[in-house]
């Protein structure tokens, strides 16, 4: 028999679901920006072998000419996204979902037993809460990264009026290529996790947009948390 059982709530739905235009809009804009100057890239004795951007690619986003554009957006956006940001930390802080998030001792063990039941290498998966090992790890990470890219964003906004924060990140230059890089690492983790949501099944992405899902009665029961009144009960029963 199957059954419905809670497990998303509201606010973790909506900050997830907010995140993802305003992370999209800010990727969007942050590369006009990287159009005025485009430093990055490699280079032998002064002469650009391999540039980050080739030239086809902001012809075909018709990003070149927009810096304006894309300053605007930014510096709107990235409210946005500090205050979204903001919401998930207090609520996962006040809520106690941070235990279900944060990894244990046995995290990094049991992601790699995930990692090989995901390519099929090993058939047993590690038993799992509401997070397997893996999730817990990768969401703590892109916390870290939410974190560090307000940080240097703020370095490179204002290094003059925010000059401890830049001196913090390395200066302006380092401040720069840290923002560049955390951009780039959640262009792999929204990819990677577009892949896991496909494998995981409709069913999970189902509780992340109603805040349910649909298992097996016994299934539900034995993910189903102790409670006090359930132990009570039991020392009636004994007594």
């Amino acid at each position: 028999m199957k059954v419905i059982k809670e497990k998303h709530t509201f606010l973790m739905r909506w900050t997830h679901w907010v995140n993802f235009p305003v992370l999209a809009i800010m990727i969007w804009s942050g590369l006009f920006i990287y159009w005025a100057n485009d430093a990055y890239g490699i280079s032998i004795f002064g002469y650009s072998l391999i540039k980050f951007f080739p030239e086809w690619f902001y012809n075909f986003f018709h990003i070149p000419q927009r810096l304006a554009e894309g300053m605007a957006f930014h510096f709107l956006f990235m409210w946005f996204f500090f205050i979204n940001g903001l919401l998930y930390i207090i609520y996962t802080i006040f809520s106690g979902a941070w235990r279900e998030l944060m990894p244990n001792k046995n995290s990094f063990k049991e992601a790699w037993q995930v990692l090989l039941h995901d390519l099929h290498i090993r058939k047993t998966i590690p038993p799992q809460k509401k997070y397997n090992a893996a999730q817990r790890i990768a969401y703590t990470i892109i916390i870290l990264m939410g974190i560090g890219s307000v940080v240097t964003g703020l370095a490179i906004y204002k290094p003059v009026q925010f000059y401890w924060i830049c001196w913090l990140c390395g200066g302006y230059h380092f401040a720069r290529i840290l923002h560049f890089t955390l951009t780039i690492g959640y262009v792999f983790f929204f990819l990677i996790h577009i892949v896991q949501v496909i494998l995981a099944g409709w069913n999970n992405f189902r509780a992340v947009v109603a805040g349910f899902e649909v298992v097996e009665e016994q299934q539900a029961l034995r993910q189903e948390p102790i409670t006090t009144e359930k132990t009570e009960d039991s020392d009636e029963n004994r007594s």
